[in-house]
């Protein structure tokens, strides 16, 4: 089963988008998710939505975050993707008259519903600010190991790789 790389990808343009100058367009920040710009605007639409990032038509026009860093965090915005499911396990049967399945159902659907609850918690502690921040002291790092100064968004589009 493919991993749900959304929240992920959604997480890492915003932080671009916040070190960049100026709006984006859908297409920019759809290739650099490597996605159609019609799927990156139905997830910025939950982000705006959320108040979090505004768009502009025309030309000069696209997508900018519409608050601080520190007031987003990793819940928020996985609450504005639409909490896709976090925990994918599967039962071999959603309504079994088996005993043994049942026990097994409940058995993983009890350790998938903790599973969920502490990585929401989780999500709730860590704001863009902080992943910002970390990005910055990686940076750092990079610049002091004699590495280029830069990290844009167009690095990571398809002829950028």
């Amino acid at each position: 089963m493919k991993s749900n790389t959304q929240l992920s990808d959604v997480l890492h343009v915003l932080l671009h988008m916040a070190e960049g100058d100026g709006p984006f367009t859908s297409e920019a920040l759809a290739a650099a998710m490597q996605t159609n710009p019609v799927v990156l605007r139905r997830l910025m639409g939950g982000l705006r939505d959320a108040g979090f990032v505004m768009s502009a038509k025309g030309h000069g026009g696209g997508w900018v975050l519409s608050c601080d860093l520190d007031r987003i965090t990793l819940g928020d915005v996985y609450q504005a993707l639409g909490a896709p499911p976090l925990v994918s396990l599967g039962f071999r049967e959603d309504r079994p008259t088996c005993l043994v399945a049942q026990a097994v159902n409940e058995a993983l659907a009890g350790a998938a519903q903790e599973a969920e609850a502490l990585l929401l918690k989780r999500f709730g502690a860590v704001s863009l600010a902080k992943l910002s921040a970390d990005f910055h002291r990686r940076m750092a790092q990079h610049r002091a190991q004699g590495h280029g100064g830069h990290h844009h968004l167009q690095e990571h589009t398809r002829e950028g790789h």
